[in-house]
């Protein structure tokens, strides 16, 4: 949110939920899928792409 100079606010309003769910929803082990398109929509970043890229890693690490 630094990097975009989003605060909180505005991006659970984008979002759709108050600002301390968007904090609960940071500090999840897991996330929606649709939530986290959302957030990927109002912070213009590709969480997808990252997610990817991380479970191939980890697969890569175990074979």
């Amino acid at each position: 949110m630094k990097q975009k100079r989003m605060t909180a606010v505005a991006v659970s309003n984008k979002v759709g939920c108050e600002r301390t769910n968007l904090y609960n929803i940071f500090e999840r082990k897991d996330i929606n899928t649709q939530l986290l398109q959302k957030l990927s929509v109002v912070l213009n970043y590709d969480f997808f792409r990252d997610l990817s890229r991380d479970t191939f890693t980890a697969a890569e690490g175990q074979a």
